[in-house]
């Protein structure tokens, strides 16, 4: 990361957002920008601590400024010779955003010390033209059908572009609408096409907004003065010398918020902070296992999932961005903090309630009981809790799920009513729900009951937030117990030994976990391959079996279980190799 500012766009910023409208006497216009700065702000681009107008707010990490200095460097008394953007001259009511000599908004993100500011036009020239050049397509040549929705377009020179276009109502504009459009401009096309539902989604909130405005202020000056029949009435005067000098307004007068463009900026700034926090690389070293491989593949297929959702359904995650009330230039409060920051909301802090970790469940239920539970989860079999507290069934699912790989895990967290086995191995029921009786007398199945604790057995009150659980009892059957003296799979007496051995922090048994995953799904790999793959016969499979030192028969059943969290790509790999067996015959 450079320590000082670049004109480079891919170096300077992650992205652009920006507000651009099709003006009827200059054609597209930029209105308003926001952008990101790694580096330290242009000389004369510092806040302005001596402006009273000045207000501050802190909001997920942001810092709300929302009077700065002038963007540009250049700007002052030759600012219009040297400045980017278009002459004074050349620009109307509705061409511009903020009031001449208007210093802009900046806000500071505090954890990662990066600036989102805020102006009508980016501050270098390279900038001003990559933005202009995207204004200019997104209101001409590039636009969807109906001239209204999103759109993507670019190339690796002038970056790859999200446009959303949409119309705001006006009384007094041909059609009785103007054409607006929102663009997000990055130089990563992959990012920004992995970027698409959210930023649909956010986007649209946003618009959604605008337009729910603007057709207020539009409905009052109809009901006041209705266009449509003086306009008939003079329909053979030329329209442009019918308009009274009102052929621009600016998007303030059509929305009458006086606030709009310091609420678009904490928009803007919230839309790049999010959206570039929610996608993160990460450096694989080594071949990636299967528990990465099963992950990767989930996430494709929610990705082409979120392909077909329509508009909606990305309605349904939408913010309104721009709160009522807003009083002056002072940005008092954040405009997302009830919409945009709707899904950040909605993580709220568990309970203390839970389980922290398999040592922590096995000091809970004690270690029979814990050998129980973990052999029907090590074997594949259901496992079913029946308790009041979703937050309890939650957290004792991730804890038993770490002994698993991932692509054996098929959970229903919370029901209403019973699922079968093959649907599910982890259920959660509420208390009073009816489990069929042949599940619980079968042998496949186990079951962990959660009742309140009698008051006898309860800690004193000053312990209760020590050992939040100690308010509860576990009881843990099944139609086949595991017997103490069994000797078991091997992989749980090695889960076992960890646990029980305090000089081993968590978070070294949970990377002893990873190993000894890892371990026994390479020996799952050799013996789908055996089997599976090459059709070798029992015999040979029970010496491969004794080689890899899992005679034993729940040894054996587990690694079938296991054999069924293997990923999509190392099957089609194995057996696109059989199909092509001369590739893998040595050439004479």
């Amino acid at each position: 990361m450079p320590t000082t500012g670049s004109c480079c766009l891919c170096s300077t910023m992650n992205a652009i957002v920006a507000l651009c409208h099709f003006c009827e006497l200059h054609g597209p216009r930029t209105l308003f920008c926001t952008e990101v700065l790694h580096a330290p702000l242009p000389k004369g681009a510092g806040d302005s601590h001596g402006q009273g107008e000045q207000a501050e707010e802190e909001e997920g990490g942001i810092q709300m400024s929302s009077g700065t200095c002038t963007h540009s460097p250049a700007e002052g008394a030759g600012a219009e010779s040297s400045s980017p953007g278009p002459k004074k001259s050349d620009m109307c009511e509705g061409c511009r955003s903020l009031a001449v000599g208007h210093p802009g908004y900046i806000s500071h993100d505090k954890e990662t010390s990066i600036k989102y500011v805020s102006h009508q036009h980016p501050s270098h020239p390279q900038l001003f033209s990559i933005v202009r050049q995207a204004c200019v397509r997104s209101l001409s040549c590039e636009v969807c059908p109906g001239r209204e929705g999103p759109i993507f377009f670019g190339d690796e020179q002038h970056g790859f572009v999200f446009s959303h276009t949409f119309f705001i109502k006006d009384s007094l504009a041909r059609g009785f609408q103007r054409w607006y459009s929102i663009i997000a401009i990055m130089m990563d096309r992959i990012y920004l096409i992995n970027s698409w539902p959210f930023l649909l989604g956010k986007i649209r909130g946003i618009i959604d907004e605008l337009q729910g405005k603007a057709l207020k202020v539009f409905e009052a000056e109809q009901f006041g003065c209705p266009q449509r029949a003086q306009r008939m009435n003079t329909a053979f005067t030329p329209f442009l010398h019918q308009r009274n000098g009102n052929a621009a307004r600016s998007l303030t007068s059509l929305t009458s918020d006086d606030n709009l463009w310091a609420c678009l900026h904490t928009s803007f700034a919230w839309l790049l902070k999010a959206c570039g926090s929610r996608l993160t690389e990460k450096l694989l070293e080594g071949a990636p296992t299967e528990d990465t491989l099963v992950q990767m593949e989930k996430l494709a297929d929610l990705e082409e999932e979120s392909e077909g959702w329509d508009n909606s359904e990305a309605e349904e995650e939408r913010a309104p961005v721009l709160p009522e009330g807003a009083e002056g230039p002072e940005l008092t409060k954040c405009p997302t903090d009830s919409s945009l920051l709707s899904d950040c909301d909605s993580w709220q802090p568990r309970k203390l309630s839970v389980f922290k970790s398999l040592r922590h469940m096995r000091q809970v239920l004690g270690a029979q009981s814990f050998r129980m539970l973990a052999w029907h989860v090590l074997m594949g079999n259901q496992v079913i809790w029946k308790s009041r507290d979703p937050d309890l069934v939650l957290s004792a699912f991730e804890v038993l799920q770490t002994m698993l790989p991932v692509g054996c895990v098929r959970a229903v967290p919370y029901s209403s009513q019973y699922e079968e086995a093959y649907r599910c191995n982890f259920l959660g029921l509420g208390p009073h729900v009816q489990v069929p009786a042949h599940v619980l007398a079968s042998e496949f199945a186990v079951v962990v009951e959660v009742h309140a604790a009698a008051r006898s057995s309860l800690h004193p009150a000053g312990c209760e937030d020590d050992q939040p659980l100690s308010k509860y009892e576990f009881s843990v059957t099944s139609g086949s117990p595991v017997a103490v003296d069994r000797v078991g799979p091997t992989i749980l007496n090695k889960i076992e030994a960890a646990l029980t051995n305090q000089n081993l922090s968590v978070d070294v048994v949970d990377q002893c976990l990873i190993c000894l995953k890892e371990e026994w799904m390479n020996k799952v790999k050799v013996l789908f391959k055996f089997t599976k793959v090459d059709s070798r016969p029992k015999e040979d499979t029970q010496k491969l079996l004794s080689i890899l030192g899992a005679s034993e028969e729940d040894n054996v059943k587990l690694l079938k279980f296991w054999m069924t969290g293997l990923s999509k790509t190392y099957k089609s790999h194995l057996m696109s190799t059989v199909r092509s067996p001369m590739t893998s015959e040595p050439r004479n």
